[in-house]
């Protein structure tokens, strides 16, 4: 897709949005809503703002369990289709991005559920598809454990398979509505899916039209070698996490060249790391800010989730000592593989203490944190950007939405200047945001 200068590469930017924001700590801050998980108000608001400074999306994390204890940390969230479907009738254009499982959920079920919100929001829809790698979560579906990482996945190309086709199986020319001879539809073509496989049996069709979309629009989250081989067969945008450059760079060449050994366009997948803003008009106040919320953590919940992280149990860390021997060594996860390592190599790489880690994973939870002033900030995306890192980011505000509000004021204004981020959307769909084709229905590439 194109942008302000004529032929131009244009970036694409998700506003990440999480209750307070998404420093840990945000929640306590004076000026912050402490019961913003369930505030739709605040919820409104935020899509408003991110609406009228035309990002590409709204990105909503989430999973099928509490968050911790719930003792330093707002636990909960609502579910995000019902979130999403609320915000669409309260915004026109910008795109409604949904983590949902395909673990603890069933192609029927949520196709469905997906195809809803894509008519009801006039094609804004977007899955980003998680494999749910805690188990808690399993727990909470009578299951002893998660199933395994590489189960995880093969049900999930499985799922994604079953659901393209439940999507396709309404064609476009279905609904005759011809009142005069009483026709409704054409039941030729309104098909049965008759899917028989490993994890799913599913008879089809949809009882939803096919979405305005196609299919709404599919985003992957997860670094694994797993999670990138499926995101090189279906994902069109991918959010990811990187601490460095360099290691930003090479995630974007594998995935580019994943995808076209899978005989897709690389053009077609965008990849998006997250940034956590702390902007400041000089350096030091920027420093300042991001120290304000650092003040404001406390260890016990970091150590609790360092361990979720690391499926091991808080005591094995001290807080003024490196990261355990028996973390260094990288033992194999069932939960998530990626974001482990990406921790290990940070503190490594930096010589860290778990204090230290701690306060690095306190901003965004191993995305990258930038701290300076909004002509830097522009800098970095522009480096990562021009250089082959990214096509865009998702803006993970440390608080909400003053966080928000800062980057729409004081990034996006250089970043229009230079001519590389809209000045009004070109269409009302996500796809036509991302510049991504409309999807062929399979039953007519096939018929």
């Amino acid at each position: 897709m194109t942008g302000a200068g004529a032929g131009r590469r244009e970036l694409h930017l998700n506003a990440f949005v999480m209750e307070a924001g998404h420093h840990e700590a945000a929640w306590r801050l004076p000026e912050s809503n402490a019961r913003a998980d369930f505030d739709l108000p605040h919820w409104i608001d935020l899509a408003r703002r991110a609406e009228e400074a035309k990002f590409d999306s709204l990105f909503l994390a989430d999973g099928p369990a509490l968050t911790g204890t719930g003792e330093f940390r707002p636990p909960g969230q609502l579910e995000p289709l019902t979130l999403l479907t609320a915000l669409s009738q309260h915004t026109s254009s910008i795109g409604l991005i949904a983590t949902v499982s395909s673990t603890y959920n069933d192609p029927y079920n949520l196709a469905r559920r997906l195809a809803s919100v894509d008519h009801v929001s006039g094609g804004r829809a977007g899955w980003n598809i998680v494999t749910s790698a805690g188990a808690d979560e399993a727990a909470n579906f009578g299951l002893e454990d998660r199933p395994s990482h590489a189960q995880r996945y093969a049900r999930a190309d499985e799922f994604l398979e079953v659901a393209k086709w439940l999507w396709d199986s309404w064609e476009s020319e279905a609904i005759i509505a011809d009142k005069a001879s009483g026709r409704y539809a054409d039941p030729d073509r309104l098909h049965t899916v008759g899917h028989e496989g490993p994890f799913f049996k599913v008879a089809g069709p949809l009882n939803v039209e096919r979405p305005p979309q196609g299919y709404p629009v599919l985003v992957q989250a997860g670094s694994s070698e797993d999670g990138k081989s499926f995101a090189a067969r279906h994902a069109e945008a991918i959010f990811t996490a990187h601490q460095t450059y360099d290691r930003a760079a090479d995630f974007y060449g594998d995935i580019k060249a994943r995808t076209a050994a899978a005989g897709r366009d690389p053009d077609g997948v965008l990849v998006l790391p997250g940034i956590v803003p702390f902007i400041g008009s000089t350096e030091a106040e920027a420093r300042e800010l991001a120290q304000r919320f650092d003040d404001l953590r406390l260890p016990e919940y970091g150590l609790t989730q360092l361990a979720w992280n690391f499926e091991t149990d808080p005591s094995v860390f001290e807080l003024d000592e490196p990261l355990p021997d028996h973390i260094l060594a990288r033992p194999k996860l069932q939960g998530s593989q990626s974001r482990s390592d990406l921790i290990i190599e940070m503190a490594q790489r930096e010589n860290l203490t778990v204090r230290q880690i701690l306060s690095r994973l306190g901003g965004g939870r191993g995305h990258f944190t930038f701290v300076g002033t909004p002509d830097q900030a522009v800098d970095t995306i522009v480096a990562w950007f021009e250089g082959g890192a990214a096509d865009g980011f998702n803006i993970m505000a440390p608080a909400l939405p003053s966080g928000l509000e800062t980057f729409i004021d004081q990034v996006l204004p250089i970043l229009r200047h230079k001519g590389l981020f809209r000045e009004d959307y070109q269409g009302t769909t996500l796809r036509e945001h991302y510049g991504l084709p409309l999807p062929v229905n399979q039953f007519r590439r096939h018929g």
